[in-house]
């Protein structure tokens, strides 16, 4: 009997962590691209990105930062590539979309409701704050919703649904679980669901094992067969929560994005290493990293030539 493939994706630098907190977290175009091709080396089979502003890593969803980096990215790997829809809690959603519309690619993600995303209690732990935006974007979580309503929702899936583009729906909480169930049953979503879940942040569901398990049960009771489950845990609950998840029949996703630590005290120097950490955990419970194609297979994307980049 052939081994279960994995899926492992990874966020290359997101939109949370700043960079005052790792000198290891990518900036640049050419970081972010070095970045992802050392992650997609070391065995990452998707590749989620944002982009920043050079001068001090401000998060952007401008359109041609991210062609900086994606056409070196294609050209140097076949993983393939999800560009956010996230952004940041402080952009419109059509600044948000944007990348996405305007660059077309195979995998999109997508925030599947609103909430509270506090990252406030990150200023406790991070003190010596070179930029003066860091600091606000921290302090400004304590009062602000990451609005995703459903007419945010809808906007983005008829702004790409003539794209051929699919999403990683990011389900933060079991309620977006059923938001996700809402858009399937009115038509506006298809299987297969490539269903994200994600723990850890404060505002959304917590990192206990049980938390896990009741998050797939009710994905499997609104889904059935019609999704493809993976995990993302937060900060120093990444490679714990990957690890069950794998072990449960999950995919898995690593990244700087979502943790700057590859160990206790110990920051992660590159994306890779938590690649190459989490592709250990993963071949160690016997079970195969999905390839790119398998992962195009898996997911029933459109192909690393009907892209716009």
């Amino acid at each position: 009997m052939a081994a279960r493939k994995v899926i492992i994706t990874c966020a290359i630098t997101g939109s949370i962590h700043t960079p005052s907190m790792s000198a290891h977290l990518p900036v640049t175009p050419d970081e972010i691209a070095e970045a992802a091709i050392g992650a997609a080396e070391a065995g990452a089979t998707v590749i989620h990105l944002h982009a920043r502003e050079p001068a001090d890593g401000r998060p952007t969803q401008d359109p041609d930062m991210f062609m900086k980096f994606l056409p070196r990215i294609k050209q140097s790997t076949d993983a393939v590539v999800n560009i956010t829809t996230g952004g940041a809690p402080t952009m419109t959603v059509e600044e948000r979309v944007a990348p996405a519309a305007t660059c077309k690619p195979e995998v999109a993600s997508l925030n599947m409701g609103s909430m509270n995303f506090g990252l406030f209690p990150m200023l406790q732990r991070f003190t010596d704050l070179e930029h003066d935006w860091e600091r606000a974007h921290l302090e400004n979580s304590r009062d602000m919703v990451f609005k995703n309503t459903y007419k945010d929702i809808e906007f983005i899936l008829t702004t790409c649904a003539g794209n051929d583009t699919r999403f990683e729906f990011e389900c933060y909480d079991v309620n977006h679980l059923y938001n996700l169930a809402h858009f399937l049953d009115r038509g506006l979503v298809k299987p297969p669901l490539f269903v994200q879940t994600v723990f850890g942040i404060l505002g959304g569901i917590g990192t206990h094992p049980e938390d896990l398990m009741h998050m797939r049960r009710t994905a499997d009771r609104l889904f059935g067969d019609s999704y493809v489950w993976s995990v993302l845990g937060a900060g120093r609950n990444q490679m714990p929560l990957a690890t069950i998840g794998a072990a449960m029949g999950a995919n898995v996703r690593v990244g700087l994005e979502d943790s700057l630590w590859l160990g206790p005290g110990r920051l992660a120097e590159s994306n890779a290493a938590q690649v190459s950490r989490i592709r250990t955990i993963v071949e160690g419970l016997s079970l195969e990293v999905a390839s790119p194609a398998d992962a195009r297979e898996m997911l029933a994307l459109k192909g690393g030539d009907r892209v716009d980049f």
